[in-house]
């Protein structure tokens, strides 16, 4: 059996699996693929989602040969190579960079005046976000386009296809498996199928779980058990219940959640819930998200019961998630004031604090503005207090 992945990969940009956003009749970036318009692109978003496979569509509808590079192993000869085979060629290359954010400053200066002058379609993927890793020159020569994981119904309908076209029996909870288990990886799907179906037909359940004994992205065998196991454990972890929030924890655990995705999700809850009532509790929750990345499971599952348990236990405050969402709105609904000409840079009638014992009356706004409220919760009690105190001559 040849890869399935390989085999199966689409062509067309109607074939292609999910991004409806994306690549639907009229949307944006399908209609600048199909008027040859496409500028230098980055696309960013989970495994097995399609970005490369975007990226080689995009070459055959623009007929542009297709060059398909790493990052970390980009070597600029390489890159030269290229540009100096196709400098009088009437249609330019397609250049794919996979893992684009961790092109360095050099690799990124040796492409831009390319891009500059067109002399390669740059195409670049990543995992995460690359906007902060591109400097400003790159950024403002290219677009930058986020892709979804696919979802659960459009799995199991391209798994029912690929099903039939090569003619492999499986039971029913196995499908359910192999979709949800793989958490909107088609890759990793189709790879978990070709290795159970040489081993055994039909594919069963068993053989599956032997193979790949964790899910990797859903914590159960239905997506909404997923979520709302997740939400349980937040739920319970904002509402101060140790047993509960140790109970959804390992609900999550023995469903196969990846000890990655809940030290995530318990980051967040400690900016968002907790802040400054109890500032360390970010910081438990920073070192247990970088443990669980190298140490996973069955040890991983003692550091993020240590994060739940002090998580639930400190006190809560959500000033800082309200603050910063307050403050969004008002930009959004026109508050935009220019900076007070005082605190521009090398201004000369600029006040100095540390001049004046730590702090001096000026303004650092044109209009007054208010977005911070305290909650004299824990540790933001002696913040609020240090705040006023500073301003006490």
């Amino acid at each position: 059996m040849a890869h399935l992945a390989l085999k199966h990969r689409p062509k067309t940009l109607d074939a292609l699996i999910g991004q409806t956003h994306l690549l639907s009749k009229g949307a944006a970036l399908r209609t600048l693929i199909e008027n040859g318009a496409l500028p230098h692109t980055f696309f960013y978003g989970p495994p097995g989602c399609g970005k490369t496979t975007l990226a080689r569509v995009i070459a055959s509808v623009l007929e542009r040969p297709f060059y398909e590079m790493n990052a970390t192993t980009l070597k600029i000869e390489d890159l030269r190579k290229i540009f100096k085979e196709y400098s009088n060629a009437l249609q330019k290359p397609l250049i794919f960079i996979d893992e684009v954010h961790r092109l360095s400053k050099n690799q990124q200066e040796v492409l831009l005046p390319f891009m500059e002058s067109n002399a390669a379609l740059v195409i670049g993927a990543s995992t995460e976000n690359p906007y902060y890793s591109l400097t400003a020159a790159m950024r403002s020569r290219s677009h930058l386009f986020e892709l979804t994981a696919i979802s659960d119904k459009e799995m199991f309908t391209y798994l029912e296809t690929i099903l039939t076209l090569e003619n492999i029996t499986i039971d029913n909870e196995a499908k359910t498996y192999l979709v949800f288990s793989s958490g909107g990886d088609v890759r990793a799907m189709l790879n978990l199928l070709e290795s159970a179906s040489s081993i055994t037909s039909p594919v069963t359940l068993e053989i599956l779980k032997e193979i790949r004994p964790h899910a990797m992205q859903a914590g159960s065998s239905e997506s909404e058990s997923h979520y709302e196991l997740t939400s349980a454990m937040i739920k319970s972890i904002r509402g101060s219940d140790i047993d509960a929030s140790i109970y959804y924890l390992a609900r999550l655990i023995d469903g196969g959640e990846p000890a990655e995705f809940i030290a995530r999700r318990l980051a967040i809850l400690a900016s968002e819930d907790i802040g400054n009532a109890n500032p360390p509790a970010l910081n438990l929750a920073s070192s247990t998200l970088n443990i669980v990345k190298y140490i996973g499971y069955p040890e991983a599952r003692i550091s993020l019961s240590q994060l739940v348990i002090y998580l639930a236990s400190s006190p809560k405050s959500n000033s800082a998630y309200t603050a910063i969402n307050s403050a969004l709105n008002a930009i959004k609904q026109g508050e935009i004031h220019p900076i007070p000409s005082h605190i521009k840079t090398h201004a000369k009638n600029y006040l100095y604090p540390h001049d004046y014992h730590g702090w001096v009356e000026q303004s650092y706004l044109n209009k007054p503005l208010h977005f911070y409220k305290t909650s004299h919760i824990g540790f933001e009690k002696t913040l609020w207090q240090w705040h006023e105190k500073i301003k006490q001559k």
